[in-house]
């Protein structure tokens, strides 16, 4: 098969060496990966300068350093370098991408661009504790369940109207009790803003609080999953629509428009 992996942690990233090299004896993989890291970065795009693409020669599979975000990369890779994917990869990103992580994850939205480009995605995070910096990381746990996810659940990954985002948690792999399906939680960003003065502006930092979780012992959400040591699948929609429920029935066209209103509307909400 083919498949393009990426990140926003940097070509360089023992994540994505972990990845290859589980996936590179199976299949056809190629790497266009940011030159630097691009955390946080969500699916922000280059707009207004040019993007430099360079062949490193330094590893294998054939790889390639992109100035851009994972969006970019994912783009370029999708659409210049070669033939289509058949799947793209996006990571092993080094920490969770757990709840509302995926609002700003450059590694999921890595998953979202494929999907919008017709190619079914995955996103993949080991869920390890940053403010262990000196801890074991178990990048190939994560690797391999990627790899079982390929081998053993392909069909169910490949509809592209839907990505999936994967979470393993920072053990051994005889430690993963196994894969659940599960939803998002709800992971609220704790945290203020720090001002310094500095040449007659402010510059401001976000000082990162804890806790960070709020669903850990919610049955069936990612959260909860990866904490009771299973690796989690959540598959997601690119299609942000809410449904349309009794409780929207304020919506109604007379009650928002003007009588002589130009606009029209393609359905009535009743």
């Amino acid at each position: 098969m083919r498949i393009l992996v990426t990140n926003d942690d940097g070509i360089d990233s023992p994540g994505i060496s972990a990845l290859t090299d589980a996936l590179g004896s199976e299949h056809a993989v190629v790497v266009v990966a940011p030159s630097g890291n691009r955390s946080g970065v969500s699916h922000a795009i280059t707009a207004n300068e040019a993007i430099t693409l360079e062949r490193r020669t330094d590893r294998a599979p054939l790889s390639y350093s992109c100035s851009g975000t994972p969006a970019d990369c994912v783009f370029l890779g999708s659409t210049e370098l070669s033939a289509q994917p058949q799947l793209v990869v996006s990571g092993i990103n080094h920490g969770p991408n757990l709840g509302d992580d995926v609002y700003y994850s450059g590694t999921v939205a890595g998953a979202v661009e494929a999907s919008l480009l017709g190619i079914p995605a995955l996103a993949v995070s080991l869920a390890s504790n940053h403010s262990d910096p000196l801890g074991r990381r178990y990048w190939e746990s994560a690797a391999e369940i990627v790899r079982r996810c390929i081998a053993l659940e392909f069909g169910r990954l490949s509809d592209p109207t839907r990505y999936w985002n994967l979470n393993v948690p920072n053990r051994p792999i005889s430690q993963i009790h196994g894969i659940a399906v599960t939803r998002l939680g709800r992971k609220r960003i704790c945290g203020r803003m720090v001002g310094e003065e500095h040449d007659g502006a402010t510059r401001y930092y976000r000082a990162w609080e804890s806790p960070f979780e709020t669903d850990r012992d919610t049955l069936g959400t990612d959260i909860e999953a990866v904490h009771a040591d299973y690796a989690s699948l959540t598959p997601l929609l690119l299609d942000r629509t809410a449904p349309v429920t009794p409780s929207l029935d304020w919506l109604r066209l007379g009650s928002v428009l003007p009588a002589n209103s130009a606009i029209r509307a393609s359905r009535r909400i009743s």
